[in-house]
């Protein structure tokens, strides 16, 4: 799984020899490879609540969705494999059209809080609910309210981290409220430790 191995074409190459950092992305490729995801890359895609998913259409453009689900709704199969239960949306089916054709696809996992991106590589593969439960079973999120369509399945060929360069931090509604808690606590303790003092005071 080395991604820049899989990456630089020879294109890309004499652009970079062009541009100076051919030397640095050699070296880069002659020393990063890993068998497959680490536990990192599995507690990352674990908390993760969206990614982004580029396929290539018969039109011969690429096609980029986006796809979002409860928090957790990335399954890690295993080291080499992930997937999600594909919920039924503006029933367009672009994403789902080009896999059919081309399963070749690119992903781009983003936690802005972490200020984190893990771009992959894969190859897509469409699994019908009826035809695998055991996997759905696997792979459908708790909790949350949806309409199951099919299912996807990501092999991962490579991936990579990207640096958190112009990757401004954004927060849910929950995770707002989970960092202002304590400073909630906070305040209202000192409040009523304020209205202790006062009648403490107004008792002399």
């Amino acid at each position: 799984m080395n991604y820049s191995k899989f990456a630089f074409t020879d294109a890309i190459k004499t652009i970079q020899k062009r541009l100076g950092s051919r030397g640095t992305y050699e070296r880069v490729e002659n020393m990063s490879y890993v068998d497959g995801l680490t536990p990192v890359e599995e507690e990352f895609i674990g908390q993760l609540d969206s990614f982004y998913m580029a396929s290539f259409g018969e039109n011969e453009y690429p096609y980029i969705q986006h796809r979002g689900g409860p928090k957790g709704f990335i399954k890690v199969i295993d080291n080499e494999t992930i997937g999600i239960v594909d919920f039924s949306g503006n029933r367009q089916y672009i994403s789902v059209g080009n896999i059919s054709k081309n399963p070749k696809v690119s992903l781009i996992l983003l936690s802005y809080p972490l200020r984190a991106r893990l771009k992959i590589y894969a190859e897509a593969e469409i699994v019908e609910i009826q035809d695998n439960p055991a996997l759905f079973d696997l792979l459908k999120p708790e909790d949350y309210k949806y309409r199951p369509e099919r299912m996807m399945i990501f092999r991962i060929k490579a991936y990579d981290w990207n640096c958190p360069q112009h990757i401004t931090p954004r927060f849910t509604e929950a995770e707002i409220e989970v960092l202002m808690s304590s400073k909630d606590r906070h305040i209202q303790q000192l409040e009523q430790q304020l209205t202790d003092l006062r009648k403490k005071l107004e008792a002399k």
